[in-house]
């Protein structure tokens, strides 16, 4: 994850909201498996799915790939067509097994965790693309902590587009220096990417002319995506509906 001292940062580090929210209900279907010497979940499409192999790299938030709420998110892309794959870039260590430990220090495991995962991710993305092949039909989804991974790889040849919701850790040189497509998925409030970032973000995708869909959701906050209670209806349905249109996006380009 690179970093800049002279970008104007867009969204800044994860918060209190980014350690809360609702564990999901379900049974998740994937497996945990080593790529790169790095636990990876990987959710496989249907059993007779044709055509190109699509693939999406799953790009997690402070909870993990293996926290079930993303492992379920996962499924559900696989469902649709895609090989998914989710980096344990906290190697075992996500946030939610420290927030009830006395004298925890966040900034610290924050220190560590952007340090760890910004080396070893280019070499699981070249070991996952020697697994998969060249001619496969990538695409990267980040959900906050995830945000700049996935920008970051649409940045190259890489993959055909990308997407975010509620990102941290952002500057403007993510989107000057993006070349892919890119759904950005927000929240009406979200103090990590709040509304004034998001217009700054539009604006420099709309003067470098990119290709780009932006969707906010009234009524929910950062984390909605991931964390969001499906118990309450408009949570519920953005949540979903923020996953449809993730798959619909990478859907339209890897075809």
């Amino acid at each position: 994850m690179s970093t800049s001292t002279t970008s104007p940062v867009l969204a800044g580090p994860p918060g209190d909201c980014c350690v809360q929210g609702v564990q999901h209900v379900g049974t998740p279907v994937g497996k945990t498996i080593k790529i790169a010497d790095i636990d990876t979940y990987v959710s496989e499409p249907p059993a007779g799915t044709t055509g190109t192999k699509k693939v999406i790299l799953y790009f997690a938030d402070v909870f993990g790939p293996l926290f079930d709420n993303a492992k379920l998110l996962q499924d559900y892309f696989a469902a649709n067509g895609f090989y998914v794959l989710g980096i344990d870039y906290f190697f075992g260590d996500p946030i939610h097994l420290h927030t009830d430990q006395e004298g925890w220090d966040r900034n610290a495991w924050f220190a560590k965790s952007k340090k760890q995962a910004t080396e070893k991710t280019p070499g699981w993305i070249k070991a996952v693309r020697e697994i998969y092949g060249e001619d496969a039909k990538y695409s990267a989804v980040g959900y906050c902590f995830g945000g700049p991974f996935a920008l970051e790889i649409a940045t190259t040849d890489d993959v055909v587009a990308a997407a975010f919701a509620h990102p941290a850790f952002l500057n403007e040189d993510h989107f000057i220096k993006l070349k892919k497509p890119l759904l950005l998925s927000c929240a009406e409030t979200d103090h990590t990417f709040p509304a004034e970032s998001r217009r700054r973000a539009e604006d420099i995708l709309a003067e470098g002319k990119k290709s780009y869909l932006v969707q906010v959701f009234s009524g929910v906050s950062h984390g909605f995506a991931t964390r969001g209670d499906p118990e309450v209806e408009h949570i519920r349905w953005a949540k979903e509906e923020s996953a449809r249109s993730i798959i619909g996006w990478f859907k339209r380009f890897s075809s």
